[in-house]
């Protein structure tokens, strides 16, 4: 099983970046996909995730009409586009599959921002 993460990087507040996950070794279109975060100091916290079918999402109320998650099934990948961004959201962003008891995570991007 294969989570990789890309996408990450350092932008000036109020810019836009968009992280993409590749995944492999697994039933991708079965799994619930997620993106979570951890700030330094802080737990990791659910930003955003995904079914597997019907595209119905959830958002953490902190990036609520700036992030949207999206999903293709066809690439086994998710993505997240990330707008309007504030220092706030600097991170560690991860993404996650879940399916019963089954967890899988990448190993993270680094998203910085700062003027």
């Amino acid at each position: 099983v294969q989570l990789v993460e890309s996408g990450g990087g350092l932008v000036q507040p109020g810019g836009s970046l968009r992280l993409s996950c590749a995944t492999s070794g697994f039933t991708f279109s079965s799994y619930v996909m997620s993106w979570y975060r951890q700030a330094p100091g802080k737990e990791r916290e659910l930003v955003a995730n995904i079914i597997s079918i019907g595209g119905i999402t959830n958002y953490a109320s902190s990036v609520k009409g700036r992030f949207t998650i999206s999903r293709d099934n066809a690439k086994n990948t998710v993505y997240l586009q990330m707008n309007s961004l504030k220092p706030e959201d600097t991170a560690i962003y991860y993404c996650g599959a879940t399916k019963g008891d089954s967890r899988y995570w990448g190993q993270g991007t680094q998203v910085t921002v700062s003027s």
